[in-house]
């Protein structure tokens, strides 16, 4: 999971760098298209007209990525490109919770069943040979309990309930770390906000007169860097939400197959 995170990290910084190259590039193309243009001699008035339907068509329809990425530089390069990290970090780290929990989340009933037939069939050993061919926290409790049955239930219970909280802080690991992207993002937004509204001030400041082409820039700045900062925050809150609810879903199922597995011990003992 350490590699996946790492690898999406990097290939969100690697998307990062080849959006600044293209844009970069873009307008280069652009200036020299201007110069050619400036060069080139006057075309009737017909042709005049239709490149600039062409052109008005064109900024029409604009993607949507052309769209991010004009605001993107419009906000600053930044303020802009912290809150491009905190959503690459956040995003990483929220995929690798989401494709561990997944891969947690076990059929407890089958499991159940299958290690009361083994028990059934082959006792202890069987059942614990059972529990190491599946994956996710509760065949890992189920083991663990298996393993000091022959102490008696009491030791069994508590082995079961102390290794569940170490499968329940291992299902919990890496949610701090988004709760602080989640939180960080909006705060980069604001702090660019307060920057980009003293930039304003200050413009105001040399100029001596309160002009609106002179406070837009740093308003315009302002806004951007709090979109963007929201909007981080609230794609990174869905995915905490979900993985703090898929945590709940898998730590009642183990207490639930817990008890279960419980019973099947007695049940197992009293065959005896």
């Amino acid at each position: 999971m350490k590699k996946l995170f790492a690898l999406i990290a990097v290939l969100g910084m690697l998307y990062f760098t080849a959006s600044n190259n293209v844009v970069a590039q873009e307008a280069a193309a652009t200036e020299a298209t201007t110069e050619v243009k400036a060069e080139t001699p006057a075309q009737p008035t017909a042709v005049v007209d239709q490149e600039e339907k062409v052109a008005a068509q064109a900024e029409g329809g604009k993607s949507l990525h052309s769209a991010l990425k004009q605001k993107f530089i419009e906000g600053g390069p930044g303020f802009m490109s912290s809150i491009l990290v905190a959503l690459i970090l956040g995003l990483a780290l929220s995929i690798e919770r989401v494709v561990y929990l997944n891969l947690a989340t076990s059929n407890n009933k089958k499991l159940l069943v299958k290690i009361e037939d083994a028990l059934n069939s082959g006792g202890i050993e069987a059942a614990k040979e059972v529990c190491r061919s599946e994956r996710g926290p509760v065949a890992s409790i189920f083991y663990q309990g298996l393993d000091r049955s022959h102490e008696g239930l009491d030791v069994v219970e508590k082995t079961v309930v102390a290794y569940g909280g170490v499968q329940a802080g291992l299902l919990e690991k890496g949610l701090s770390w988004i709760a602080l992207f989640i939180a960080l993002g909006p705060m980069l937004g604001f702090m660019g906000t307060v920057i980009g509204m003293i930039g304003a001030f200050d413009a105001i400041e040399v100029a001596g007169d309160i002009s609106p082409t002179l406070v837009a820039g740093g308003i315009k700045i302002a806004l951007i860097t709090t979109v963007f900062g929201l909007v981080v925050a609230m794609i990174l809150q869905v995915f905490y939400n979900y993985c703090v609810s898929k945590i709940d879903s898998i730590v009642n199922s183990m207490e639930d197959a817990s008890i279960s597995l419980i019973d099947l011990l007695v049940k197992y003992n009293s065959k005896k």
